[in-house]
């Protein structure tokens, strides 16, 4: 039998909502209230700053030449004017350094990934002779480096330029990366890589079958880093391709910047040369060039914080 609460007792769900509705009536002090609202002017402005820039940029895409010669777009489009998109979209150049990007970066990343993951893991381990020495190793290299020069005289003796692999081997280690997996290959359990190992994995086995499925959200934060690193780069192309046909898209947009006046170096149209075209020109393909990131980003995004923060708890 379910037995009726005594008179006078209160119920404990009752208790429960009295304690949370007493809670929410607790006043914040006047110091805390300043500091509320300091903060979120404080966020604000710098969303503003932060987003100031390419707002700016894509009001100028969208507005006529007069008036971005005249200085008067800020953040609204001035003089609707959207026929440079059609010019750059028609200019086969445009999309040849484009297609050059996308295979530049899905290739770099992967690459970049595969070094990085396995030069981490290795170092994670405790077991692994000279791991000292080898993460001190690495550590030297953010600090010192051999220089343009010499890394050009390395790449043309390798016969590796007008290649991709020009533009994919000679950065494709990030030591800030490779140490931020180190410190999350570290933090996964032990008991969980020993078990594995009595079950008969070899190592190799117990990177791909355990440790990769455990570590989504840092290979998620890795792989965004590493591609849109690649996916902006422009110096290492414009030093080690002798051909317009091999730019990535980054290229194609410093020269229209720089000014270039050669078809071959700022891509011409069929309408003629795009440097001549508009004062938008520029504005127009930081925005085209733009568009992807800002589409992968968001499906990226919540494995960002996560993946930085967990491969950061231990140094």
């Amino acid at each position: 039998m379910i037995e009726a609460p005594a008179a006078g007792a209160v119920p404990t769900a009752s208790l429960v909502l009295g304690n949370t509705k007493h809670r929410s009536r607790i006043r914040q002090s006047r110091g805390e209230r300043i500091f509320g609202v300091v903060n979120v002017v404080i966020l604000l402005l710098a969303v503003a700053i932060t987003l100031f820039p390419f707002v700016n940029v894509v009001a100028q895409s969208l507005s006529s030449e007069k008036y971005i010669d005249f200085g008067l777009v800020s953040v609204w489009p001035r003089g609707w004017d959207v026929s440079t998109y059609g010019l750059v979209l028609k200019d086969p150049t445009f999309w040849i350094n484009y297609r050059n990007t996308v295979v530049y970066t899905v290739v770099s990343t992967a690459v970049s990934m595969v070094l990085s993951t396995m030069f981490a893991y290795a170092v994670s381990r405790p077991e692994l002779k000279g791991r000292k020495f080898f993460i001190g190793m690495a550590i030297v290299t953010m600090l010192y480096s051999g220089g343009i020069i010499p890394t050009y005289i390395v790449v043309n003796k390798l016969n590796l330029t007008d290649t991709i692999w020009a533009i994919a081997l000679p950065g494709a280690i990030s030591v800030f990366n490779v140490l931020v997996m180190k410190s999350f290959f570290e933090n996964l359990p032990d008991e969980l890589l020993e078990a594995a190992q009595i079950d008969g994995l070899n190592t190799y086995g117990i990177l791909l079958r355990i440790v990769l499925p455990l570590s989504k959200a840092v290979m998620a934060t890795m792989i965004l880093i590493y591609a849109v690193g690649q996916w902006n780069s422009w110096f290492p192309a414009f030093l080690y391709m002798d051909h317009s046909d091999l730019y990535p898209v980054t290229v194609y947009l410093r020269n229209l910047i720089a000014g270039a006046t050669g078809a071959q170096d700022a891509g011409a149209s069929a309408d003629g040369n795009l440097t001549q075209i508009g004062a938008n020109i520029k504005s127009v393909t930081m925005v085209l060039i733009v568009i992807p990131i800002l589409f992968v980003y968001p499906f990226i995004q919540r494995y960002f914080v996560t993946g930085i923060m967990l491969g950061s708890v231990k140094g």
